[in-house]
């Protein structure tokens, strides 16, 4: 008996790290080929008199529309060449990157076959964090210049929740971000609880496509952030059960609990403890127990209904 009992422990035992690993996937055979162009550079080292050649080999990031003088003002702009020259100061060598990238194509490879690597230029765009990375068609821009460190003293004047993410780790994760924003299928279903998985079902992308990447670069958080939701979550689960929230249609629950804040608003004394988007957080907890309980690939859960994953997650806190 105690020979059974203790095969049978090993038995689970091995089942549950079977789960756990589910997404610890091996890509070493997949090939991918990536490209990078340094538009950057060669735009604030290209003389005046070079800017016709220039624009012959980046034809799509020069509009017909714009005169030339435009461009000839930015190259000889001062902030923009101190931005530039800062930028240089951390990337200069994009290697360190560039294996990130590649790694990270890699895994989706792994899930969409079909996936054409884009063509990668990086640039700067006068830190215009809400379009930090673009996927347009074949390429993929990257602002270098929202990404040179939240100690920055170009972003002194930025909120604190916004530039905690503009550091080198997170190219990678705002990469990945762009490309699982294509994969997501819109939702119908307009109630709390969908709105959270179907945040939940992007994070959870970012599990399948970074596996070696934290929670807290994934989903924009501290380490302490993270810490406090898990810490938190029996209390915030109890607080929209009896809040009636998570059927609710209120679209201010979106507002005070996903889109990204300096903290969520349960309009207590303490909510500036909290992280923003608790409610994003929860939804990806929510998916990671529906992909444990249930044997479907990605795919197939990103086509799953909402409220179907929250039926079948069996989700419950974890204290």
């Amino acid at each position: 008996m105690y020979k059974y009992n203790l095969l049978f422990l090993c038995f689970i035992m091995c089942c549950s790290c079977a789960k756990e690993n589910k997404l610890a996937v091996d890509v070493s055979d997949v090939e991918v080929e990536l490209h990078i162009d340094r538009f950057d550079t060669a735009f604030y080292n290209t003389p005046i008199e070079e800017l016709g050649r220039l624009k012959q080999t980046y034809p799509r990031l020069f509009p017909e529309a714009t005169p030339d003088s435009i461009w000839v003002a930015k190259m000889q702009d001062k902030d923009e060449q101190e931005l530039f020259a800062e930028t240089q100061k951390l990337y200069k060598n994009f290697d360190a990157q560039e294996e990130e990238l590649i790694s990270l194509f890699k895994h989706v490879k792994y899930y969409y076959e079909g996936f054409q690597e884009p063509r990668l230029i990086t640039l700067l765009t006068n830190v215009d964090y809400e379009r930090k990375v673009v996927y347009a068609d074949s390429l993929l821009l990257v602002s270098l210049d929202v990404f040179l460190g939240a100690d920055s003293p170009i972003y002194a004047d930025f909120p604190e929740y916004i530039k905690k993410s503009f550091t080198n780790e997170h190219i990678a994760v705002a990469v990945a971000s762009e490309l699982a924003k294509r994969e997501v299928p819109r939702a119908n279903d307009r109630t709390f609880i969908a709105r959270m998985i179907q945040e939940g079902k992007a994070l959870y992308m970012l599990d399948a496509f970074l596996p070696e990447k934290s929670d807290a670069l994934k989903i924009g958080y501290s380490e302490a952030q993270i810490k406090w939701a898990a810490f938190n979550d029996v209390d915030i689960w109890k607080y929209f059960i009896e809040s009636e929230y998570l059927f609710s249609t209120d679209q201010e629950l979106s507002r005070r609990f996903i889109e990204d804040a300096p903290f969520s608003k349960f309009f207590l004394a303490n909510d500036n403890e909290s992280p923003g988007k608790i409610g994003a957080w929860f939804g990806w907890q929510i998916v990671r127990a529906y992909m444990q309980q249930n044997e479907v690939e990605l795919r197939e859960m990103l086509r799953t209904d909402n409220t179907e994953i929250f039926k079948k997650s069996k989700y419950k806190p974890t204290k």
